[in-house]
């Protein structure tokens, strides 16, 4: 990995006027796409709570998907780079927000869950320990100030067998 700075850029669109743009809090639909060039558009709106879609995306879920997957590629990184060899990864991440009665909020935790799969039985802990240290790199995970935790599981798959470890 290279030193510097990267730049990323995306672009919002709300398409929600229904006719009489934000008149009042009932009026106007919450769905907007996400725009990154060269990228599939993805279409997203607000929590059901505040007059969204239950079955479009949220930015409370793409957050908790943002931490997740920024966690996922450095543990899977260090991984590879300590002779850890990686055949499975899960991660059902769960976080709370907790909404303020003068309005706003913000998520006062997040839990990562991954489900580790590994081939060798003798990097147990060591792929226990380098959850610590993904976090510590994990780009997205470093810009949040909500305290996040990680209750990994390892499991060690042969080709017999599944024995279970937790951390």
């Amino acid at each position: 990995m290279t030193a510097g700075s990267h730049h990323y850029a995306a672009r919002l669109v709300w398409s929600g006027n229904l006719g009489s743009g934000t008149s009042d809090y009932a009026s106007y639909g919450r769905r907007h796409r996400v725009l990154v060039a060269g990228k599939p558009d993805l279409v997203a709106t607000a929590d059901p709570t505040f007059r969204g879609e239950a079955d479009t995306h949220n930015p409370e879920e793409l957050f908790l998907a943002a931490i997740a997957g920024c966690h996922m590629l450095a543990y899977l990184a260090l991984c590879a780079r300590s002779g850890v060899r990686v055949v499975s990864y899960e991660d059902d991440v769960q976080g709370t927000l907790l909404l303020h009665p003068q309005g706003g909020g913000r998520f006062e935790t997040v839990v990562l869950q991954p489900r580790v799969g590994i081939d060798d039985p003798g990097k147990t802990a060591l792929a226990l320990r380098l959850h610590a240290t993904a976090h510590d790199r994990c780009f997205i995970a470093s810009s949040c100030r909500v305290p996040i935790r990680h209750d990994a599981t390892v499991h060690v798959v042969t080709a017999h067998a599944v024995i279970g470890r937790t951390a």
